[in-house]
């Protein structure tokens, strides 16, 4: 028999086509062709298959086709090894299939079965936390019942009846449940002080007021209530300003606390603040923003001290500055706040602060346009609890925190070498000659703020004369120099005294470069600067000291001297110092040298 495996390998390269012609158009039964296939597939090639019953060799081929037989061929090849093992590995793949399937099968029968017996155990009644469960109406008219008439909580009730807290918030907002309120909350505001308002619920301010608590009458830009502590500040400026935004429809106004805690406590919710006072209006505070809104309009915006550039850009009608002497940066905020007061026809300030002796309440209360009411504690003693006078009496009477504190008093620093006193009665004419002239100067360390102090002072006799306080601030040295020497030649000086310890000789090369003419003495300080003006403070008690003029920043300077360590920001009255020294008031009291023996 001949061999078709040639002609298979052939036609599955593409080489053998059947020839053309070769079709046979006779029609055979599926028993014959089968006969053919089983030939063809048992070995025999197309013609041979096809001979028996007359078909040609395209014929058998269109029936059963090359590749077939090739697939065949390849799978009944047992030296194939890669077809046996795709083979082992298909039927692998099919057993594993029909395992999975066999186990969603079992799976899916398990999960029918556990919803049939969840479903019974529904119908019984029998449910578990987190089924959904129904009330009928008469269980939540029950639950209405008590929590609108007792004291039952939402939650109460839903752990009485075994619901769920989020389904009972919903049927009390969904049915309108509303529970009346017994007991009322303590009001939001106290309630207005019957001794405070008149028959109609009016204020009786001013009536019930003390003289220091009225605005003073005149022209005046700034009111400065100075008071000792419960005198009654905080009500005064707070009715003062309630006053104002009453009667300016639109106003605007800043109220400025040395904290913004001290704004919401005292200015504003405090037992005197601007939402407490009898008989008056209270505005609407906005605590986000800071800002108290009344009925027609006005506004007033709060601002805390610490923060002094937050005042630049707004304006205002009036300001109320409460405790002034307890800003961190009183002196900025100050000058801020002034130059906000530039809206309306006649801006004001109204400021309250127990007194400190700082330089800027100084400089305040010497102000041209600035008038001043002072109050003791006691003036306000009928606001007061019986025994705080007493107590406070008891505890600190007769010293000088009780003279500043409770007697509203601005008294000198605590150890202080100068007193305000000692200053006040050092005022003096000048003289018409002086027997020595000298300027002092105390250079600065930098350019980081300090002063270079310059001040000239000549002496009589044994009289020491203030005559000019030519300090500045932010100069280069060649700067305080030329204005050094400047004094020197205007007052006649016959020598500069400077402070050689920042610096040494580069001080005298300077006043060189400037055209000094008179003597340069450079002394070094080797001791503190209270020690340096002890002395010196004692020619002032003596009455040995005259200022000829009001030289303010030198005066609170040398009030500040030996105030508790402080040891910077005093290069004015450091140079006075040297001036006084260098002028030798005090006479050498030294025996003179003597021979003992021959």
């Amino acid at each position: 028999m001949e061999s078709n495996t040639h002609e298979v390998l052939s036609a599955t390269a593409g080489e053998m086509r059947p020839e053309a012609g070769e079709a046979n158009t006779k029609a055979l039964t599926e028993a014959q062709w089968t006969e053919i296939e089983d030939a063809y597939f048992g070995g025999q090639t197309a013609r041979q298959a096809g001979e028996r019953f007359g078909v040609s060799a395209s014929a058998v081929y269109q029936r059963v086709g090359a590749n077939g037989k090739l697939a065949q061929r390849r799978a009944l090849d047992p030296d194939n090894g890669a077809l046996q093992h795709m083979h082992r590995t298909i039927s692998g793949m099919v057993e594993a299939l029909i395992g999975v399937g066999r186990g969603l099968e079992n799976l899916g029968r398990t999960l029918i079965d556990a919803a049939v017996i969840a479903h019974q155990k529904v119908l019984r009644g029998d449910r578990k936390p987190g089924l959904r469960k129904t009330f009928a109406p008469e269980i939540w008219q029950a639950a209405k019942r008590d929590y609108e008439e007792g004291d039952f909580t939402a939650r109460e009730i839903a752990e009485r009846y075994g619901m769920v807290l989020k389904t009972v918030e919903t049927h009390a907002h969904r049915d309108g449940w509303s529970k009346k309120v017994m007991v009322a909350p303590p009001p939001l505001l106290p309630p207005d002080d019957p001794q405070q308002v008149d028959a109609v619920g009016d204020s009786i301010w001013p009536a019930g007021a003390h003289a220091a608590q009225l605005p003073p009458e005149g022209a005046w830009a700034t009111w400065l209530f100075q008071g000792g502590r419960g005198a009654g500040k905080t009500r005064a400026g707070a009715e003062w300003l309630a006053a104002q935004a009453e009667a300016t429809p639109n106003g605007r106004f800043a109220l400025i606390a040395p904290t913004e805690h001290d704004l919401r406590e005292v200015m504003i919710e405090g037992a005197s603040g601007l939402r407490s006072l009898p008989g008056r209006e209270h505005p609407k505070y906005e605590s986000s923003r800071r800002k108290l809104k009344w009925n027609n309009g006005a506004i007033a915006y709060g601002f805390s001290a610490e923060q002094p550039e937050r005042l630049r850009g707004p304006q205002f009608m009036a300001a109320w500055a409460d405790e002034f002497c307890a800003w961190r940066y009183a002196e900025d905020v100050l000058s801020n706040l002034r130059l906000g007061l530039r809206l309306g026809n006649d801006p004001r300030l109204v400021v309250t602060t127990t007194p400190k002796p700082i330089m800027a309440l100084r400089k305040l209360r010497e102000e041209v346009s600035c008038v001043m009411t002072q109050a003791a504690t006691s003036a306000n003693a009928a606001n007061l609890a019986p025994r705080f006078i007493e107590g406070v009496e008891a505890l600190y009477g007769g010293t000088r925190l009780a003279e500043q504190e409770l007697g509203g008093v601005l008294l000198d620093g605590e150890g202080s070498l100068w007193k305000q006193e000692e200053i006040a009665q050092a005022r003096s004419e000048r003289p018409k000659r002086l027997d020595r002239v000298v300027v002092a100067i105390d250079p600065p360390a930098g350019m980081d703020g300090s002063a270079c102090g310059i001040v000239v002072a000549g002496r009589l006799g044994r009289h020491g004369y203030v005559l000019a306080d030519r300090s500045a601030m932010g100069l280069r040295p060649l700067a305080w120099a030329k204005r050094a020497v400047e004094a020197a030649e205007e007052f006649g000086a016959s020598r500069i005294v400077a402070e050689a310890n920042q610096g040494g000789e580069m001080v005298r090369d300077t006043l060189q470069t400037a055209g000094v003419k008179c003597r340069v003495d450079l002394v070094h300080a080797s001791r503190s600067k209270r020690a340096r003006a002890e002395p010196v403070s004692a020619l002032y008690q003596l009455g040995k000291v005259h200022h000829c003029g009001v030289f303010r920043e030198l005066e609170e300077e040398l009030m500040a001297m030996g105030v508790g360590d402080k040891e910077t920001g005093l290069d004015r009255a450091d140079a006075l110092v040297w001036a006084i020294c260098a002028l030798k008031l005090t006479p050498n009291v030294a025996p003179l040298p003597s021979i003992r023996q021959l």
